[in-house]
């Protein structure tokens, strides 16, 4: 294709500008995040009785338009990673709280859980090693999808969190708040 010129007296064509700008915007946000929407994961050894099919260690995580799909009973146990013991699913995946959610109720809907997707379950979520049934339980999401909590907190998933014990949204702040791994007493990791 040959070379385009400027010559005088033409308007200069600027849609190669705009989009730079554009996909800087998207590459900064997600950088924001330090994330990727990539659906490409490895398969981790499942190590509870019940393996979430909502992790994104998860082959089968890949997020739909609405989140992600829903185990049957999700169990939520404890692992030792690089920031000590915190909670994860029974694949490994680590989970997450968002400070933004002061209360049960979860606030992170739309663009958010593309990169934070709920921890979800249809059946009730079981504690598995390290976990307190006590602590467990769940929330209806605005969806009408269960999403599991631990001491009150709206737990999530990491998109870049492709290998079990991966704790890469550790202090992440991003969608207004930071997120934070959860240790086994319920209490933020960071």
């Amino acid at each position: 294709m040959p070379a385009r010129t400027h010559r005088p007296g033409q308007p200069v064509r600027r849609g190669w500008i705009l989009a730079v700008p554009l996909a800087a915007a998207v590459l900064a946000a997600a950088a924001c995040s330090s994330g990727s929407s990539s659906s490409s994961r490895s398969t981790p050894t499942s190590t509870g009785a019940a393996a979430s099919a909502t992790s994104p260690a998860s082959p089968s995580a890949a997020p739909s338009s609405g989140g992600t799909s829903a185990a049957a009973a999700v169990t939520i146990q404890t692992a030792h990673t690089s920031l000590g013991t915190v909670l994860t699913d029974g694949t490994g995946a680590t989970v997450y709280l968002f400070e933004a959610d002061t209360t049960t109720k979860p606030t992170c809907y739309g663009a958010c859980v593309s990169l934070w997707p709920p921890v979800l379950t249809t059946g009730a979520p079981a504690a598995g090693p390290g976990a307190k049934a006590s602590l467990l339980g769940t929330v209806k999401r605005t969806d009408g999808k269960t999403q599991v909590t631990y001491a009150g907190h709206p737990l999530y998933y990491f998109i870049a969190d492709r290998k079990p014990g991966e704790v890469k949204g550790q202090g992440v702040h991003g969608f207004g708040a930071s997120w934070d791994a959860v240790r086994p007493s319920g209490a933020q990791a960071g």
